[in-house]
């Protein structure tokens, strides 16, 4: 809602819309920030102030709201908010010398408070339906569920069935409980960041951030919890041995394969997640820079716009489960390849 109102206050009169930097909105959108921005009316700018936290050089530590920053046009105890430069968009303060350094900064800005909504949202979801079962279905009076509960257990027993166990095999109730939580994280906040209402409508898993954390998760219990087998095969692979010795070639591979595993998962749900918004305010956009070429063109591409942008925000819901989808089967997958047996035991069976 916040986009779209800002979108029209900026096509107002064509001469806005001259002026209009497709690619600076786009990326503005899309970026973190120490405020919500709502709209704007005219010239005022209706936001939602957030908590700053910063530790100054000499200051020590300062808490305040983002309002005192006035949209980043003043400045609060020497912190404010660089409109130009490598930290553009950050707050800065000045040192001794006059050069501006960034303090350090633990502010709930936008993402971080969506990513707290979103969490929240998920503990009350799985914990409701976790409550239902200890009241109301016990081993000795099992009772089936209907409505939410029944469709939350089919949601959670799909992700079970279809992805955890046959990617991971017997030992997959272990990580069960972690694949879970990765995958209703990740559905919860793409689908919240599609809802252009606040306190939704963040790119949370757009920002490589939040995906580097979990990407960093999963490659920490892949490489934890593997078995021997699985680290003997990385340091003496079963391959000829002028591969691993002098020269360890194999394992200089199969090392380098522990970091760009969680870096394939890192990058592609950030990649996906933030050229998907990008599309949608792309296609608004799409509005404002055809009002030059005359009302004729500028009505029909609008027409357009609107119903690609519909088009696209419905193949954005089947997305937001997609990419929660492969991103659960791939660790689910690297999890199961670091639970090698023993030669004996596998062929024993």
């Amino acid at each position: 809602m916040g986009t779209t109102s800002s979108f029209a206050s900026e096509g107002d009169s064509s001469e806005e819309a001259k002026e209009l930097n497709v690619k600076e909105l786009i990326l503005e959108h899309l970026a973190d920030s120490y405020e919500w921005h709502i709209t704007t009316w005219g010239e005022h700018h209706i936001s939602v102030p957030l908590p700053v936290i910063v530790k100054g050089e000499n200051s020590g530590w300062n808490v305040f709201c983002s309002s005192k920053l006035n949209h980043g046009a003043s400045e609060y105890k020497g912190f404010y908010i660089a409109s130009e430069g490598d930290y553009k968009g950050k707050i800065v303060e000045k040192n001794a010398s006059g050069e501006e350094i960034r303090p350090w900064d633990i502010s709930i800005t936008k993402n971080a408070f969506a990513l707290i909504i979103c969490s929240i949202i998920t503990l009350v979801l799985i914990l409701s339906v976790a409550r239902w079962y200890k009241k109301n279905s016990t081993a000795e009076n099992p009772k089936v569920p209907g409505g939410f509960i029944g469709f939350m257990e089919l949601f959670i027993m799909s992700v079970n069935d279809d992805i955890i166990k046959p990617c991971i095999g017997k030992n997959y109730k272990k990580f069960a409980p972690y694949l879970l939580t990765t995958f209703f994280f990740i559905f919860i906040n793409n689908i919240a960041g599609l809802i252009p209402i606040f306190p939704f409508g963040a790119t949370v898993t757009g920002n490589i951030a939040v995906t580097l954390v979990l990407a960093v998760f999963t490659m920490v219990i892949v490489n934890v919890f593997g078995t021997k087998e699985y680290w003997k095969e990385i340091f003496w692979p079963e391959v000829p041995t002028w591969l691993k010795v002098p020269v360890p070639i194999m394992p200089a591979i199969e090392l380098v394969g522990i970091v760009t595993k969680p870096f394939a998962l890192m990058i592609r749900l950030f990649a996906n997640i933030l050229a998907g918004h990008s599309i949608v305010l792309g296609l608004v956009c799409l509005i404002f820079v055809t009002v030059k070429l005359g009302t004729g063109i500028n009505t029909s591409m609008t027409v357009v716009s609107v119903m690609l942008t519909i088009f696209i925000s419905f193949v954005e819901i089947l997305v937001a489960y997609i990419q929660a989808y492969v991103f659960t089967m791939l660790s689910a997958v690297f999890i199961g390849l670091a639970q090698v047996e023993p030669h004996k035991e596998k062929n024993h069976k």
